[in-house]
């Protein structure tokens, strides 16, 4: 599951292998053991939880980042490498 981004300690993952369970693109954040998995198109959380402050995060950032998490679930899905996407704090 590769990171594609970094920021306020949160890791962003693309697993695309879980197609079955999760069919729309998604992403895992994880922070501090905390796991949930997020819906691109909608930005809800479709599985786990964040802390409330780093979960509003990662929805900001879903939702600048969509075209771009959009591409990355693409070119994943077709067995390529996904891009690195910027993160808040950079």
């Amino acid at each position: 599951m590769p990171t594609i981004s970094m920021f306020y300690g949160i890791l962003i993952k693309m697993f695309f292998q879980d197609i079955e369970k999760h069919h729309s693109p998604h992403i895992h954040a994880e922070f501090q053991g905390d796991v949930a998995v997020y819906s691109v198109p909608e930005g809800e959380i479709l599985s786990g939880s964040l802390p409330h402050n780093k979960n509003k995060i990662v929805q900001a950032w879903i939702e600048i980042h969509k075209d771009d998490l959009i591409a990355d679930w693409e070119l994943a899905v077709s067995g390529k490498k996904p891009f690195p996407i910027k993160g808040l704090d950079q």
